[in-house]
């Protein structure tokens, strides 16, 4: 067996020394407080007892049994994501082609669609919480419009659908970049050679372009994907998860299972399920996704 060097073993000592900090803040942020929902879920405790009474798996068995409102709330994250990723890849696609096209406010359009995203999405919806509960009324007194007047956040469908539209309004931003630099990516001698070949510009965008954008269209998705299923602060600042529960995103029926109900034992299994959920859902994601890339 091959002995170190001492260089080698002061080299190895650095690289324990400097990645300790961070394993330990790994451990003390991620690990640890897992494993103890892990053991909270099998129990009983409002966060003030001093010893939690273990209950093995009733928690779980009334998630199934639909005692909770967890079942009802992925289901709402199921829509929401659903259509978040369908809107956001479509509407950003569509702009980021419009925008990589040489005209003279390209850069500004650019600037103006990722504002949103580096705002608080607190403050984003609270902004449309004013736009829906006032401002459409002042429009409507001008226009009489009638879908102006609509209850956008007081009836159950119009709020899933406000809810849906501002989650993508505040996003769209982030992902028109990630799909600009997919298309400035691919190589002008491609394209031209399909031109030669007689292929039109839609031709060339489907069939050329496009599965040239797989490894955007992963990223992409991948990332709108875990942003719809971790919604949180948007629905809290804009309807709070009303009218009534019709817009309780899984993350803030786990919140208020927890935090507010002081039920840490049902909102610790409720997380364990929904941690699983997601890291099914995106691994099979991210391997059908990488499947259909084409290498540039």
């Amino acid at each position: 067996m091959k002995k170190r060097t001492p260089g080698e073993k002061k080299r190895a000592a650095e690289v324990i020394i400097f990645s300790l900090p961070a394993l330990i803040l790994i451990c003390v942020v991620m690990y640890i407080p897992f494993i103890m929902s892990g053991y909270y879920s099998l129990t009983e405790w409002n966060g003030i007892a001093k010893n939690p009474t273990f209950i093995g798996i009733k928690n779980f068995a009334d998630i199934f049994s639909g005692k909770s409102n967890f079942l009802n709330s992925l289901w709402f994250t199921v829509r929401y994501t659903v259509l978040f990723v369908i809107f956001s890849n479509v509407i950003a696609l569509a702009l980021a082609v419009a925008l990589t096209k040489k005209f003279a406010l390209a850069n500004l359009f650019r600037g103006i669609f990722f504002i949103p995203y580096i705002m608080s999405m607190t403050i984003v919806g609270f902004i449309w919480k004013f736009i829906f509960t006032q401002g459409l009324d002042k429009l409507y007194d001008i226009s009489h419009a009638g879908f102006l007047k609509l209850s956008w956040l007081g009836d159950p469908k119009l709020a899933f659908f406000s809810v849906v539209l501002v989650g993508v309004w505040q996003s769209l931003g982030f992902y028109i970049v990630l799909y600009i630099a997919g298309l400035q990516a691919v190589p002008t001698d491609v394209l031209e050679a399909a031109s030669v070949d007689g292929a039109n510009r839609v031709q060339r965008f489907f069939r050329v372009v496009l599965p040239l954008l797989g490894p955007s269209f992963t990223t992409c998705i991948f990332m709108s994907l875990t942003n719809g299923l971790k919604v949180f602060d948007i629905i809290l600042a804009l309807t709070k998860g009303g009218p009534g529960t019709s817009t309780y995103s899984t993350t803030m029926q786990i919140y208020q299972e927890a935090f507010t109900n002081n039920n840490y034992g049902l909102g610790s299994a409720q997380a364990i399920i929904y941690f699983v959920v997601v890291m099914v859902v995106t691994q099979l994601t991210l391997k059908v996704m990488s499947r259909k890339e084409v290498d540039l």
